[in-house]
């Protein structure tokens, strides 16, 4: 019988200690969840500081809560100025995103909000704040890992290769991106401004071109092939008149094609009277340089009435609200 009551008091005593654990675990579980709570309402308010301890003790209750983790992160990274860098607490504000980031990437099973701790990590490593491409690097690549269909992960790492002068790595990564997103309209134009920035005008012309042809209707995208051609024609001094001549022309039949599409195009119609001041200027015959000052004045003055009409319909109440 003393045996038996020794069991049962055994028994007893263990049932008593598992209910004492798990419902310990239960008061831990809610106070992480009102902690975690308290948080997101003090991070949508802007209040980081106390956003980062609501975090903190969410994370301190309950460390399964893993989205703790990137808003932490964010709540320092907010807190972070790019101005004060160089001082002891303001640097320890990145460093603590950084931390916080890394745990989130380790830990999180959500696949966007991976995604987005990657990204920001990758922002954190960026020139305005740790400045440390090598280190961005594997991360951007990560992410490309990830969606190997998102372009903009590639340019962002192209970026960071032309930044630290690894220029054939660059190109290589735009390419990738035009390999991986062929109708994407930002791939051309992203690969069209690394040419034009490495002095290579023939093969931003080409991926505009390119560009173009996929969109024939979009009138941005004959637009934006005139501006090269005017910048070229404008700006490059060791140009001969005979070439600027003829970037110019090419920049009117591209603008032209733009106004076909959209003869209410007030860029299009801006740049067509700078393209038409560089001939005039270039224009040996003074009737003729007359006549196309004349019709640059034109196209800038309608430019002008259709900014002015948008001015207008912008500030005009919705209908129905007077």
């Amino acid at each position: 019988m003393r045996k038996f009551a020794l069991r049962a008091a055994v028994v007893a005593c263990a049932t008593g200690l598992s209910l004492l654990v798990a419902g310990c675990g239960q008061v831990k579980m809610l106070e992480a969840r009102m902690a975690l709570k308290d948080a997101h309402t003090a991070y949508q308010q802007q209040d980081y500081r106390g956003a980062i301890e609501a975090y903190e003790k969410a994370i301190a209750a309950d460390p399964t809560q893993t989205e703790s983790y990137f808003y932490l992160g964010n709540s320092y990274d907010n807190m972070y100025r790019p101005t004060r860098r160089g001082e002891a607490a303001n640097d320890a504000l990145i460093d603590s995103a950084v931390e916080n980031y890394k745990k989130a990437v380790e830990l999180e099973q959500r696949p966007e909000l991976r995604k987005l701790a990657l990204q920001y990590l990758a922002n954190a490593y960026g020139a305005d704040k740790l400045n440390d491409p090598a280190q961005s690097e594997p991360v951007v690549q990560q992410l490309i890992e990830m969606d190997p269909s998102d372009p903009v992960n590639y340019f962002a790492l192209s970026r960071i290769y032309e930044d630290s002068g690894d220029y054939e790595r660059a190109e290589q990564t735009l390419v990738q991106a035009r390999e991986a997103r062929p109708t994407e309209p930002a791939v051309y134009t992203n690969l069209a401004a690394y040419y034009n920035r490495q002095g290579n005008f023939e093969g931003a012309i080409e991926a505009l071109n390119a560009r173009a042809e996929r969109e024939p209707t979009n009138p941005e995208a004959f637009y934006t092939i005139a501006t090269y051609y005017w910048e070229k024609a404008y700006r490059d001094f060791s140009l001969s008149d005979a070439e600027k001549i003829k970037y110019t022309q090419m920049g009117i039949a591209a603008i032209d094609k733009s106004l076909m599409l959209n003869e209410g195009y007030m860029e299009a119609l801006v740049y067509k009277n700078l393209l038409l001041r560089v001939q005039a200027n270039l224009e040996r015959n003074p009737a003729r340089q007359q006549a196309l000052l004349r019709e640059a004045d034109q196209l800038q003055n309608r430019a002008e009435e259709i900014r002015k009409a948008n001015l207008a319909t912008a500030a005009a109440p919705p209908a129905g609200t007077e």
